[in-house]
């Protein structure tokens, strides 16, 4: 074998790598993909072109990483103020520098978001927010991801006593998100049931012209950071949404900030076959023939990663998964992921990714520094080398079989690495969208949801409307109000359940009417 081996990329001396060599795929096909046109949409992001053309906004995240390439000097200004701010506030918050109103120091953080507005802080923190001891660096961090109310309860009720030093940040980019902002009208309840001034402990991370910013600046809440347009939430991690609460935990900031201009630096301009964000995103088209053919299986071998599956789930599905290409032509294009950990999961599934539908691409992913100390199982062997060795085995596994895998190597999982990480899955998701021509920054599909979703809110209350005229029953509503009979049953039984109305027998066809 030649050495260093074809599709092998390395970076020295963080010991980081990137392996391909059992992927299945000939570095001279992965070199002649129409890449171009993919680096050229993305040095067009970079020059401040609106390459979000669906939504005619500017995509610039990376600007995030390194403010002085942002194609102006007054937004490089801004962005940088911003970023300073966020940081210092949650240090100084941190630090007891920064009080509630009664002039009492926080102790936790209840983040509120949805989507791109929670699933990278919570990444960042479940990834470095405890110390190498398992002692917190800063504050303790909870999050409320849905309007569950059971799961807000239990939330709530882990923090206990402690809610009346917990800073309350939300995030909603357009200020009008239902979820958190439902969220935190239950939160705020909460706290002056406690007898708290809810505004002297609230910060709102949002839009500069957003509702929520109008709010928080009407009611003088704690903080308002800045959101921008040209920010998407899911490549929101490293904008104040996730650097704020992450440094509240005690993150290093400014080293996630350098890893992710590191990566964004080597990734923009090395040639596909140097550049890990290219070989990936290659890998993926190739072994899915360009339509997204294989599942991608995503298998952190460290703890601390266990979340970053339902990250880059979303950095994925949302950014390639589109119905039309660039140019409105029907693709119904798609790359599905499937988060989890190793050796946990390994036991769950690998049986099917080595022996039946062959179907999927395995990304094993190490780290050969655990950052704690070693601990012995017997002789000349750790935890840590029992862990690897799992890896390992079912990497050899897979080969076996034919079936094509890639690994990832991180010398030690810290800020800097983390930052690299997501950069690199960025930039790997932005070149394969071009690669096979969809905006990979708009996110229709979603915006069909929150839609429909407002609707039935509405039908619901329609629904309570209509029978203040007297019983009637699920088909007679359905059709009084142009109503799918199935929902407005269903639409029924949730108010039902919270007394709103009342069945007078068979709930699908006697009548319902409002208590009495």
């Amino acid at each position: 074998m030649a050495w260093p081996p074809p599709l092998l990329i390395a970076s020295h001396p963080a010991w980081w790598s990137l392996d391909a060599t059992l992927a299945g795929v000939d570095p001279d096909d992965l070199a002649a993909l129409p890449w171009d046109p993919a680096f050229a949409l993305e040095a067009a992001a970079a020059a401040g072109e609106a390459v979000n053309t669906t939504e005619d906004r500017q995509v610039g995240h990376v600007w995030l990483r390194d403010p002085a390439s942002a194609p102006s000097v007054l937004l490089a200004q801004e962005i940088q103020d911003a970023i300073d701010h966020t940081v210092s506030l949650a240090a100084s918050i941190r630090r007891g520098e920064v009080t509630d109103a009664a002039g009492e120091p926080f102790t936790d953080v209840l983040h509120i978001g949805v989507g791109g507005s929670l699933l990278g802080p919570r990444l960042l923190v479940s990834a470095l927010g405890d110390g190498p001891d398992g002692a917190s660096r800063g504050l303790r961090v909870h999050v409320v991801d849905n309007i569950d109310p059971n799961g807000l309860h239990r939330v709530v009720g882990r923090i206990g006593a402690r809610i009346r030093s917990t800073l309350v940040v939300v995030v909603s980019k357009s200020g009008t998100t239902s979820e958190p902002l439902a969220s935190l009208a239950l939160v705020r309840a909460m706290l002056e049931e406690h007898g708290l001034d809810a505004a002297s402990r609230l910060v709102a991370v949002t839009t500069p012209d957003s509702p929520l910013a109008d709010t928080a600046r009407a009611e003088g809440w704690l903080a308002v950071l800045p959101l921008w347009s040209w920010v998407g939430g899911r490549f929101g991690t490293l904008s104040p949404a996730g650097l704020f609460t992450a440094a509240l935990a005690g993150l290093d900031a400014a080293s996630l900030l350098a890893g992710a201009a590191a990566m964004d630096a080597w990734t923009a301009k090395a040639p596909p076959l140097d550049n890990p964000a290219a070989v990936l995103a290659g890998v993926w088209y190739l072994l899915g023939h360009g339509r997204g053919d294989r599942n991608l299986v995503v298998l952190p071998y460290l703890d601390r990663l266990h979340r970053l599956g339902r990250w880059l789930q979303q950095v994925v599905m949302e950014s390639v998964g589109k119905a039309e290409d660039r140019d409105g032509k029907p693709v119904q294009q798609g790359l599905t992921v499937f988060g989890t950990k190793g050796s946990t999961d390994q036991h769950a599934y690998v049986q099917q990714l080595r022996d039946g539908r062959d179907d999927a691409i395995v990304l094993f992913i190490q780290t050969f520094d655990t950052g704690v100390p070693a601990l012995r199982l017997d002789a000349g062997n750790t935890a840590g080398d029992a862990l690897q060795g799992f890896m390992l085995g079912t990497r050899r596994a897979l080969a076996q079989t034919g079936r094509p895998s890639l690994t990832l190597s991180v010398g030690r999982l810290d800020e800097h690495a983390l930052g690299s990480l997501i950069a690199l899955f960025e930039r790997a998701v932005a070149l394969y969208a071009g690669l096979i021509g969809v905006n990979a920054f708009d996110q229709p599909g979603v915006e069909a949801g929150k839609r429909e979703a407002r609707a039935l809110l509405e039908l619901g209350r329609r629904i309570e409307a209509a029978l203040v005229d007297g019983p009637a029953t699920v088909r007679t509503l359905a059709a009084r109000l142009d109503a799918d009979p199935l929902e407005t049953l269903w639409l029924l039984h949730r108010r039902a359940a919270r007394g709103a109305v009342v069945a007078q027998g068979d709930p699908a066809t006697d009548p319902w009417s409002l208590p009495s």
